[in-house]
């Protein structure tokens, strides 16, 4: 699998799409401590694909994809409770949440291909 750019990459299109939709999401949200960690989860999930893949280094990039799935289950962790506190409609919290396994899924697929 060869990319030229990290926006090639579905995995990081999805996890950009997942953030936005957790911005959108908890905006107004009042537990700031919850938004915070949250959004900051989501973010990491693109951001490390991106570092990764920028650093040219197969070994790096893998290193990376795993923070990145680390983030990805953080989130996911952090939807239960967004579903426990009511902070989320059950629905959308079902979206998010299939849609966060399937990045997950997508960040296995890479670093199998890299290892």
């Amino acid at each position: 699998m060869k990319f030229d750019r990290f926006e090639d990459i579905v995995a990081w299109q999805s996890s950009k799409e997942l953030t936005i939709m957790v911005y959108r999401m908890f905006k107004l949200i009042t537990d700031y401590g919850f938004r915070d960690q949250i959004e900051r989860a989501s973010v990491s999930v693109m951001n490390n694909i991106a570092e990764g893949f920028e650093r040219k280094s197969d070994k790096e990039f893998s290193h990376f994809l795993f923070i990145a799935k680390g983030s990805c289950g953080e989130v996911r962790s952090m939807l239960y409770l967004a579903n426990e506190l009511g902070y989320a409609p059950p629905q959308t919290v079902t979206k998010l949440l299939a849609t966060s396994e399937e990045i997950s899924k997508l960040l296995s697929g890479l670093i199998k291909t890299l290892d």
